[in-house]
């Protein structure tokens, strides 16, 4: 079979598409054929350096993935052979106090594929049948795959960490990413006024397209003053942010009193001004939230079959495309996930 791995640390050239032996599925494990994955910044910070992150080359790249299982246990009943899945790519202990009350991805012994452990961009993978969950019916391999990591990282920040409510407005910046657009798409679906931020105004009229209320221009406009013409110098609920530094001051600025402002990233720089006299005078919370746990992803998978939710596709490379697969995430005119098919057609 074949899988893409990571050799090294710099650009494409550590990264080669080659042949490796079949999984040895376990006890309690499940053997699935992958149909597809999705890419995420993460594997380009893997290529890049994968600084912080413990892990040993070479390395399967890859969190997201979907596929069929080929094979389990004779008694195991969770799920069958032939059933369609996604993957839930983080992997617990199991045993510590976070993961007995029901918060996985606090896990202090958490291990993420493709990050820490090899990951789903294999044509087979073997992994526990607790990391995987029946596919919705409405969404294809490429479409499910994009489920695992964006949209589950969007649903904790908004319904979890923030608890969005449908007659509160959030702003979401950068509406570009992958987990901006997934959190505009989830918000805008319980009934939340969206405002969204874009440097290019070419994604802020897709996003238009795809029910946002407002947009706002991040390249011509101040975001903070624009913000307050909309609310009518209220502010917004919540702000949805994974940028951190280049854009924490405007994000600060155009929160309501009591407001709330969920991050997961820091792509500009994790160092912003504190601003901690407006934090207390105005009373604001700042959350912290990354990725989610496997309940979360349960009821991500449920509510988007019963809302019939659509990730974005951008484009769909093959798995000896993965060059251009990553050169495609890491362009400025990418708006929606990048896919990779695995196994071609039978």
């Amino acid at each position: 079979m074949k899988a893409v791995f990571i050799t090294g640390h710099g650009g494409n050239e550590v990264i080669n598409v080659r042949e490796c032996e079949y999984p040895q599925r376990r006890p309690g494990e499940a053997l699935v054929r992958i149909e597809a994955g999705t890419l995420n910044q993460v594997d380009l910070y893997m290529r890049n350096s994968g600084a912080g992150i413990t892990h040993q080359l070479p390395l399967i790249m890859g969190l997201d993935g979907a596929g069929v299982v080929e094979k389990i246990d004779a008694d195991e009943t969770r799920i069958s052979v032939g059933q369609r899945v996604v993957v839930f790519p983080g992997m617990s202990c199991g045993r510590c106090e976070f993961c007995r009350r029901g918060d996985d991805v606090l896990c202090t012994g958490m291990k993420l594929m493709g990050e820490h452990c090899d990951g789903t961009f294999a044509q087979w993978i073997s992994v526990p049948v607790e990391n995987l969950f029946s596919m919705p019916k409405h969404l294809d391999f490429v479409q499910a795959a994009a489920m695992g990591v964006n949209y589950l990282t969007a649903w904790r920040m908004l319904f979890t960490r923030a608890q969005l409510k449908p007659w509160e407005t959030v702003l979401v910046f950068g509406v570009g990413g992958g987990v901006s657009l997934a959190a505009m798409h989830l918000a805008k679906s319980i009934g939340a006024r969206v405002v969204v931020t874009s440097r290019e105004e070419g994604k802020l009229e897709k996003a238009r397209n795809m029910g946002a209320n407002e947009t706002i221009n991040s390249q011509t406009h101040d975001v903070a003053k624009a913000v307050m013409a909309l609310t009518e110098g209220r502010g917004v609920d919540v702000v949805v942010e994974n940028v951190g530094e280049a854009v924490w001051s405007s994000a600060m600025k155009s929160l309501v009193r009591g407001g709330r402002l969920v991050t997961c990233g820091a792509t500009s720089g994790d160092q912003p001004p504190a601003d901690l006299k407006r934090i207390f005078i105005r009373q604001l919370q700042i959350i912290g939230s990354t990725s989610g746990n496997s309940s979360e992803f349960k009821q991500l998978l449920a509510y988007a079959e019963r809302h019939r939710i659509i990730p974005m596709i951008d484009s769909v490379f093959s798995l000896d495309d993965i060059h251009q697969a990553l050169d495609r995430l890491e362009s400025d005119g990418r708006m929606g996930k990048v896919g990779l098919a695995l196994n071609p057609p039978k």
